[in-house]
């Protein structure tokens, strides 16, 4: 197990370029299945899910050329339809992987995917879209089994809820189907954006990119293609609250404008300003962190919600954001019921908060953190605890780091970058 040491009270000052989408490169992957041609990818980031992402592609006999933030695939020679046991569990979006193979090879055999555990992660939207499209689909007890006879065929879906992987895979196998599909209720996200873009580059026809109704007109075969991965607007909102709540000053490289909104919108709650400029977020040392409290003096609240509202990602880092900000704040945590339980670690390092229920925490700030040594359950939980750890007095322990590597980029070094008093100990 990994371990960062951290000593606490150092405010966060510096310049850092942002990484490449967790949540856009891991479909792409599966997405480069595909073609029987080479897709090239840039600015990947060099976390443990893409690590685990290319694992499988290997397994199943693709071509993997990765070097830096470049990663070339071709998959021409793949006719294997199952991923080991090993490589499902580690990864949950190792289910993405099932329409490209299906329209490689006709069958799919795979375990439960692994992932976060922040929650109930229903799969029903995946095998509700692709069982519209003619996959037979048979969910037993251990494995999940897909055959599909001559191809896949278009139709008029309806997703019950906004799911990012359902939409990202659906319109996977929408892009090689016979005739017109149609998405309603389709996510939105900027990975959902970036995928759709990587996929008309390869000679798809997605029509209604960033809008929640999508019409993908199919089509026999994809093509080789070049794409540059969009910026992790996650990993961008985490460093902003962080820097923020240790009373610091950075500069992000790398972003993109649009992507930033409404986690604008929740920064000016929690009493800091951020710069939203073309290609890059500045946010200045000279921050109230004091909460702007809704028309009448009303307590705020923070809630998440599909895209474009305030993402549940962002959550977490926001809260402990909030734990040093002056005034009372209610999170509301529509989507995953188990994300808030990181709050009573935050609650043993001194944080006043009350626990009200899986989905709600009120957060009574500013609070003085102290040291403490704390075990990271989840990416974005992790993350916080880091955060935490930064604010509080005195040297604290993240444990079970390998966690936030799974969606954070070279963590120690940017925090080192940015003047934090960090050690990683494997």
């Amino acid at each position: 197990m990994s371990i960062l040491k951290i000593e606490g009270g150092t405010p966060l000052h510096g310049t850092l370029r942002v990484s490449g989408n967790k949540n856009a490169i891991l479909p792409m992957i599966a997405a480069a299945f595909l073609t029987d041609e080479g897709v090239t990818f840039t600015n990947v980031p060099r976390i443990l899910d893409v690590l685990h992402m290319i694992e499988i592609a290997r397994s199943l006999g693709a071509e993997v050329e990765h070097e830096g933030d470049k990663l070339f695939i071709k998959a021409g020679q793949v006719c294997n339809g199952s991923i080991p046991h090993e490589y499902c569990t580690k990864v949950r979006t190792s289910i993405m992987f099932v329409a490209p193979l299906l329209h490689r090879c006709g069958h799919v055999e795979i375990y439960p995917p692994g992932g976060d555990v922040i929650g109930r992660r229903r799969l029903d939207t995946h095998f509700y879209g692709l069982e519209k499209l003619g996959v037979n689909v048979d969910i037993g007890h251990k494995t999940y089994k897909f055959d599909l006879k001559d191809g896949f065929k278009a139709s008029d879906l309806f997703f019950d809820e906004a799911s990012v992987t359902a939409t990202e895979h659906i319109m996977m196998a929408a892009a090689v189907s016979e005739g017109t599909t149609y998405i309603r209720n389709a996510a939105s996200e900027p990975h959902v954006q970036d995928l759709a873009k990587l996929l008309n580059k390869m000679g798809a026809d997605i029509q209604g990119i960033g809008t929640n109704q999508l019409t993908i007109n199919g089509v026999s075969s994809l093509k080789a293609a070049e794409h540059r991965v969009c910026s992790d607007h996650i990993e961008a909102a985490s460093f902003l609250a962080i820097a923020a709540a240790t009373g610091g000053s950075i500069t992000l490289e790398g972003t993109e404008k649009p992507h930033y909104w409404m986690a604008h919108r929740v920064f000016e709650t929690l009493g800091v300003n951020i710069q939203l400029n073309h290609d890059n977020i500045f946010l200045s040392d000279n921050q109230s962190l004091k909460i702007k409290t809704d028309m009448g003096g009303s307590i705020p609240c923070i809630d998440d919600g599909p895209w474009p509202q305030f993402p549940s990602d962002m959550m977490s880092c926001m809260i402990v954001l909030a734990t040093q900000s002056v005034g009372t704040t209610l999170f509301f945590e529509k989507m995953f019921e188990s994300r808030l339980y990181f709050v009573d670690k935050l609650i043993a390092m001194g944080a006043n908060a009350v626990v009200c229920d899986p989905h709600r925490v009120v957060i009574v700030g500013k609070s003085q953190l102290r040291a403490a040594t704390v075990t990271s359950p989840d990416i974005r939980a992790g993350m916080a605890l880091l955060g935490a750890a930064l604010c509080a007095k005195g040297q604290s322990e993240v444990q079970n780091i390998q966690m936030v590597d799974r969606g954070y980029e070279n963590i120690e070094n940017k925090l080192l970058t940015l003047g934090a008093k960090v050690k990683r100990i494997d």
